[in-house]
């Protein structure tokens, strides 16, 4: 078997630790993104999910230049940011848009302060690649725990408010006129996509963690109709893709030029880029079918 798996794994892929810790935490911010990225679909909040990775280049460049652990900025910036958006009304889409809009342009303001603060002041020369690109295999082990807590708390907040906020999702109104707090609900959920997005900011980096929350859900969304099989089939595809990115990332320190490697998010986002194209096909193919 080992010899069949070389050509896959280059030497010392199993032994790694760093490996190790970076497959674990993988899984499980996209197993959390795959249950939030469902319902983000579903209420047509890309734009949300998308500002909150963009807000996290905010808290996750405020951390450097307090000299803390980015984990904390990305969970702190999103959640005043949630908080924000709730305060300036989220209860129709076309408010949840404003608000979002309002939010994201002061937080990039404040980015920008930030990032230029960290490179002059405290010659953190790579602080805008990790805070914007992530580093998977960079997370230390003492991460794990807060990782481990914050995945645990977006994953109960969905499923404590799963039937009201489905519900919500298909029709806001409906959900109302049968007494739901439509408002508080809404509220409860974005805590949950500001984790869900800090998390996979800290795996695959701010601007490029809206592709690990909206790729396996979009993907997950076109393959199976019902929710609940939607969020099992998210959070597989975005594990494949994060492993499977892993691999790929480990075995390019041997590509030319050797020594440099390629980032992990790049493999996971073109990963799911393609994974969406494919699961586009058996739609395809029944359309074509339908029109003969």
């Amino acid at each position: 078997m080992s010899h069949f798996l070389t050509p896959l794994f280059a030497p010392g892929f199993f032994a790694s630790n760093a490996v190790a810790l970076a497959a674990g935490v993988g899984a499980i911010v996209a197993i959390v993104t795959g249950v939030v990225g469902v319902f983000t679909v579903m209420r047509g909040q890309a734009f949300a999910g998308e500002a909150f990775g963009d807000i996290g280049t905010t808290g996750g460049s405020g951390a450097f230049l307090l000299g803390v652990g980015p984990l904390w900025g990305f969970v702190v910036g999103n959640l005043i940011a949630a908080s924000a958006m709730e305060m300036i009304g989220i209860q129709r889409p076309r408010g949840r848009d404003l608000a979002t809009g309002i939010v994201l342009g002061a937080a990039i303001g404040l980015a920008a302060l930030f990032l230029y603060l960290d490179s002059t002041q405290r010659s953190t020369t790579g602080a805008t690649v990790t805070i914007l690109f992530g580093s998977v295999f960079a997370i230390s082990s003492s991460t794990l725990p807060l990782i481990i807590a914050l995945s645990l708390l977006a994953l109960a907040l969905v499923l404590l408010i799963y039937r009201p906020l489905l519900l919500s999702s298909v029709s806001a109104e409906v959900a109302a006129a049968r007494g739901i707090p439509v408002r508080l609900i809404g509220a409860c959920y974005l805590i949950a996509l500001a984790l869900a997005t800090a998390l996979a900011a800290i795996t695959i980096g701010a601007i490029l963690s809206t592709a690990l929350l909206i790729g396996p859900a979009a993907s997950a969304l076109r393959l199976f109709k019902r929710p609940f099989h939607a969020m099992l089939a998210a959070g597989a595809i975005g594990v494949a893709a994060m492993w499977l990115g892993i691999v790929l990332a480990y075995d390019s320190f041997l590509w030319p030029p050797a020594g440099r490697g390629w980032p992990v998010s790049f493999f996971v986002v073109t990963l799911l880029f393609t994974i969406y194209l494919l699961s586009g096909l058996p739609g395809l193919a029944r359309r074509r079918r339908s029109e003969r």
